[in-house]
């Protein structure tokens, strides 16, 4: 079995639609999405965003099953101007080297770009954070679960691949302030806040629609190179 987390389902919805013979089930305050891409079994989980929801689930999930190998995937934030929304961003620093030479392979005529993943304990925006944290950390995309998986996946024996879509950049920056896209306490999106901001500066309406299809870009990408990968026997 072929483990895919995303943070969120609005990450995943598009690859769920894609699997064969679903089956959901809970497990804590997880949903495991099993089914087939191909000949193969695939599971999926949702971790949450952020390092302390995604360790508890990631925890739950590999202290009951062990997958042959796990794809740490879903939406990262671009650090530099090289990177455009809807880009594919493999993290070398991150992924098993067998798993990564293989995606590199199989993904060459996409637009793949290959470099280091940072994890942040906050959502980071502003066109000058991104500027400081690729400095600090020389990396040239974020999120905000990859390291956490990684570090659980190492405590399980398991091979990780991190393979994301990206969904922001300091030239396509989140519309609103991050608070107001999502509760990480909650972990939901703050939909009266919101929707009182929308309503009081109509002008940001234009600005959600292109984060939209900003996202929209990242799924799409994200879901072929994804059923591209798993397809392939090679792959293991």
């Amino acid at each position: 079995m072929i483990a895919v987390t995303f943070a969120l389902p609005v990450e995943s919805s598009d690859l769920v639609f894609l699997l064969q013979s679903k089956q959901q089930t809970r497990a804590g305050e997880s949903n495991i999405i099993r089914g087939e891409i191909g000949t193969r079994s695939v599971t999926i989980i949702h971790t949450g965003v952020g390092q302390r929801t995604c360790e508890a689930r990631m925890q739950n999930f590999l202290g009951r099953e062990h997958p042959r190998f796990l794809i740490s995937s879903g939406f990262a934030g671009g650090l530099n101007t090289e990177l455009d929304a809807g880009d594919l961003f493999l993290a070398e620093n991150f992924s098993d080297p067998q798993l990564f030479q293989t995606a590199q392979r199989v993904l060459r005529e996409e637009r793949l770009h290959v470099g280091k993943l940072f994890t942040s304990s906050s959502i980071v925006d502003s066109a000058t954070q991104r500027s400081e944290i690729a400095k600090t950390h020389g990396a040239d995309a974020i999120d905000m679960e990859t390291e956490m998986i990684a570090r659980v996946c190492q405590e399980r024996g398991v091979r990780l691949l991190s393979l994301r879509g990206i969904s922001d950049t300091p030239r396509e920056p989140f519309p609103v302030s991050p608070a107001l896209l999502f509760d990480l306490e909650r972990q939901k999106t703050p939909v009266a806040p919101l929707a009182l901001h929308l309503l009081t500066r109509p002008g940001s309406v234009a600005g959600l629609l292109r984060f939209n299809r900003q996202i929209n870009r990242a799924r799409k990408k994200l879901t072929d190179a994804l059923t591209h990968l798993i397809a392939r026997e090679s792959f293991a």
